[in-house]
């Protein structure tokens, strides 16, 4: 799928933050570190796509919240929805993808901070797991299902 042909909609709880992304976006990246845990109430789940693919449609609800020195976290200030991580400078973007509209035709493909892991779950899967961060390992090839699944 070609980065001029995708178009990928989502957005909060409450309507107060909406997006398109026009663009490939990568796979699924389950995050296990503690911020992530503390944002979104168990791990995150993140895509990522370039933030001159991002538009929004409404932003009226959106906040920024530096939670590190290197990074910052977008979420709706009126529902609380946890959407977006940034790295300072970069010139992409991390999407929760439980904010997507479905379907959205995305995988999971690995695991990040499992050094992080919570005590009250395992990872079961057969899918990439990282100790840390996976410094660049997962990328957009492969990133969405096959169009017959």
């Amino acid at each position: 799928m070609s980065s001029t042909s995708a178009l990928t909609s989502g957005g909060c709880l409450c309507g107060a933050v909406s997006f398109e992304i026009r663009g490939s976006l990568r796979g699924v990246v389950a995050c296990h570190c503690s911020q992530c845990r503390r944002t979104h109430g168990h791990f995150a789940a993140y895509t990522q796509c370039r933030t001159d693919e991002l538009e929004f449609t409404e932003d009226r609800g959106l906040k920024w919240y530096v939670s590190s020195d290197k990074a910052k976290r977008g979420f709706c200030h009126d529902c609380g929805a946890s959407l977006f991580w940034q790295l300072a400078g970069a010139s992409e973007i991390s999407v929760s993808a439980g904010s997507l509209n479905q379907p959205c035709g995305l995988k999971l493909v690995g695991h990040i901070y499992c050094e992080d892991i919570a005590d009250y779950y395992t990872l079961s899967d057969e899918l990439p797991k990282y100790p840390g961060s996976s410094k660049g390992a997962f990328r957009k090839d492969q990133a969405r299902l096959p169009a017959d699944k």
